[in-house]
């Protein structure tokens, strides 16, 4: 590829950049797109929004990226959680460590390459990609130690700045279990593998099994139940009872007229409701919601939540082998309540290690499947290859513009097309697994799509790209290093490209959340859907692998091809600023992990920095430098010392829960004489049937009409006003119109109309 394809690419990606985040800057302004933008935000804050016209909403303003970047990290942590947190690091380790290899890399390694050896040279539009790679510089050339002493630069800062992460991200982990005094999971262990009796049932069986063994400290349990269809039925017949019956006594419009209700394109009359008399409700006649013939009988599965006396106990019996046989009374610390996978828990312990094979050989196929549309792409980048294979795309292919199309932005968004089915299919994996909650699920999903995408999108463009007729190039493991050292320079190209495309489109697409957009435009406007409180979760497993792989990509052509760095250092920036964004108004934070996702970070970082090592040894073998090659294996020792250290100093902490904070915890509690008030609140915590409970609802003021005919309809009155009052200053007009620069505008608007608006009487009252 040429430096034109690469500009071309550059320019596209740049200029769908700059529309998506003009778009996204008026459309967030919108009044109808307040859920799809600031959906956190207005479930927190229960305001009412005036749809007026304002000017101010269809001015583009950067005024979200200075909000963004004032943000703090307490501000995160309180907002969006811990895995929210640990996800900004990484974009902070990422941003401190490519601008350093930015620096040295553009202004010391690229210019080696570019005259490494004695050639004419072009104009750089024309010039080859080649060129600016280490693929460039002469075998035995004195400047190859300048590669080796960046490469140690770059792989020594690199361990400083995760050890100083893992450090901090280890002190808000423990500062993140010391603030959470009232949280049940502590004191509950789940238990599966519960033996089946024929004498007596699972809940017996549990309370005789801890009684027995762990007198001392048991408190109470609560077995699993397996819910059938009808029970869920029964349990929302009960629901929507007790929501109506908070109706009694509430008012409603006594001026009721016909009204038409559109439907799609389509529209029909109906009469409005009619009061009926007030003895049509009596108590006598009330059916009661706890009548035996409503409750139907659930079928116990061998599982069951345990409470204990004290944390410490929990995590002691969670975590010890509670009999010989290692499929019978398995413990683990339960997780929190709006955490747990419901329908996972009924399934047999059993079965679990039989789902983790079939998932595994599944994730396998899978990913061999996407070797062919990856061969397919590499095609493109190759024209010469593509001639002998397709005679008819000659003449299309003399053309210089479509050459820079096919060559330097095709390929990488056929990829990404592609690319879009692997989340979906790795949650499902994921969920067939069977982990007991949403959290290890999407984890779980997060490890096998960073694991797809290193093998799909690195190693195969890798090693198929160098010859296309190969499916599989790892016949021979010794040759591994020299093949990469081969094909890394020559495929740096195709990664550049895949940054521009995968890397700024898709945080442009983010911010727009077009498929939210698209699906609120839908259920307003066509199917006429009342509004939903539903709220997204920060999809953790399709955006960790993403960053991690562009820094795979930004540490293995950082010495061999330069050229990368600048677009990936504009990546993380940008998506510095986006996601901060995305985590302040848009996202709902239901369930976090307590910072997980660190170590799968680190251990790609990691592994990314050996990588580099090992292709960089073999690039200084073929260039037969053999001091760049001798001062380059203790590099790779010491990394993995490193590595080795970090494991043994804090993973422990992100495996499970220090004794010592749960013990002064404990004390704390017992202390202070709160420890019964937790023990009571147990028992409802992990109640499997939350919606059978009642449901608070504010009720119904009267609404009557002014004298021009219009209305509102019953608006709930936690609605209506926020501090008790119906004062329209406190209406919340919206969330984006502070600190504008035309908000003057607003003020003229209102004193011209305030001067044209013509006089009327007052309104009765």
């Amino acid at each position: 590829m040429k430096v034109g394809g690469l500009l071309a690419s550059a320019g596209i990606n740049i200029g769908l950049c700059v529309l998506f985040l003009s778009l996204y800057s008026i459309l967030r302004k919108q009044p109808q797109n307040v859920k799809v933008y600031f959906g956190r935000r207005i479930a927190e804050e229960h305001n009412r929004l005036r749809d007026a016209f304002i000017l101010e909403r269809f001015v583009p303003s950067p005024s979200w990226i200075v909000k963004s970047l004032r943000c703090t990290e307490d501000e995160i942590l309180e907002t969006a959680g811990l895995d929210a947190v640990v996800f900004n690091r990484i974009l902070v380790f990422s941003i401190r460590i490519f601008s350093l290899a930015a620096i040295l890399c553009v202004f010391g390694v690229l210019p080696l390459n570019y005259f490494g050896q004695d050639m004419h040279h072009v104009r750089i539009p024309s010039a080859s990609l080649e060129t600016f790679t280490i693929g460039n510089m002469q075998e035995r050339s004195r400047w190859l130690w300048v590669h080796c002493v960046v490469l140690y630069i770059i792989s020594a800062v690199a361990c400083m700045l995760l050890y100083l992460e893992y450090k901090h991200i280890a002190r808000l982990r423990l500062s993140y279990i010391s603030r959470a005094t009232s949280n049940p999971s502590y004191f509950t262990v789940l238990v599966r593998g519960i033996p089946k009796s024929s004498t007596e049932s699972f809940s017996r069986t549990v309370e005789s099994f801890f009684t027995k063994y762990h007198a001392s400290s048991y408190l109470s349990h609560q077995v699993v139940c397996k819910v059938g269809k009808v029970q869920k039925i029964v349990s929302g017949a009960k629901k929507v009872y007790r929501k109506f019956r908070h109706f009694k006594g509430t008012t409603v419009d006594q001026r009721c007229r016909t009204i038409t209700l559109q439907c799609c394109f389509c529209g029909a009359s109906s009469n409005s409701f009619q009061l009926l008399p007030s003895d049509f409700e009596q108590e006598s006649e009330k059916p009661d919601v706890n009548d035996s013939s409503l409750i139907l009988p659930d079928e116990e599965c061998g599982a069951a939540f345990v409470f204990f006396k004290t944390r410490y106990a929990a995590l002691v019996v969670a975590k010890i082998l509670q009999t010989a046989n290692p499929m019978r009374w398995v413990t683990s610390l339960a997780p929190e309540r709006d955490d747990i996978y419901w329908s996972n828990l009924w399934l047999p312990y059993k079965q679990i290690w039989i789902r983790h094979i079939a998932t595994l050989l599944g994730s396998i196929v899978f990913m061999f499947l996407f070797l062919m549309p990856v061969t397919f792409i590499q095609g493109l980048t190759q024209l010469e290859q593509l001639q002998q294979r397709l005679p008819f795309l000659r003449g299309i292919l003399e053309k210089n513009y479509m050459t820079q199309l096919i060559t330097g932005y095709l390929p990488s968004v056929i990829l990404q097309i592609f690319l879009y089915t692997v989340p979906p299919t790795m949650m499902l994996f994921s969920t067939l697994e069977g982990p007991i909650s949403h959290s290890e699920r999407k984890k779980s999903a997060c490890c096998k799509v960073l694991y797809f995408t290193i093998w799909n999108v690195f190693f195969v463009n890798v090693l198929s790209g160098s010859a296309i007729s190969q499916v599989i190039a790892l016949s021979s493991p010794k040759e591994i290093p020299m093949q990469l050292a081969r094909a890394v320079p020559v495929q740096a190209t195709f990664f550049t490209t895949y940054v521009l495309t995968s890397g700024w489109a898709s945080l442009s697409s983010e911010l727009m959340q077009l498929f939210a957009l698209t699906w609120n435009f839908i259920r307003k406007y066509i199917l006429r859907m009342k509004e939903d409180d539903f709220l997204y979760s920060f999809p953790y497993h399709t955006e960790v692998p993403k960053v991690l792989l562009f820094g795979l990509l930004g540490f293995t052509c950082s010495v061999l091809a330069p050229l990368i760095l600048p677009f990936l250092l504009i990546y993380f920036c940008l998506g510095y600023v986006v996601y901060r964004n995305q985590f302040l108004n848009v996202y709902c934070t239901k369930y976090d992990t307590g910072g997980l996702y660190w170590p799968i970070a680190h251990n790609t970082t990691i592994f990314s920095l050996v990588l580099t090592q090992i292709i960089c040894l073999g690039v200084f073998g073929l260039k037969e430098s053999p001091v760049a090659v001798g001062f380059t294996v203790p590099l790779i020792i010491f990394t993995l010392l490193f590595y080795q250290y970090c494991r043994k100093r804090h993973l422990p902490l992100f495996k499970t829960f220090p004794a010592q904070n749960l013990i002064d915890m404990d004390k704390e509690d017992q202390q202070m004489g709160r420890m019964e008030d937790l023990h009571e609140r147990l028992h409802s915590a992990y109640f499997q049937f939350p919606d059978m409970e009642d449901v608070p609802l504010e009720g119904f003021h009267t609404v009557g009409r002014d004298e021009d005919g219009s209305g509102t309809s019953g608006e709930s009155s936690h609605k209506e006003s926020t501090n008790g009052n119906d004062d329209p200053k406190d209406d919340l007009s919206h969330p984006t119109l502070d600190g504008l620069p035309v908000s003057r505008l607003r003020n003229v608007v209102k004193s011209l109309a305030t001067i044209l608006r013509p006089q009327r009487g007052e309104l009765p009252v």
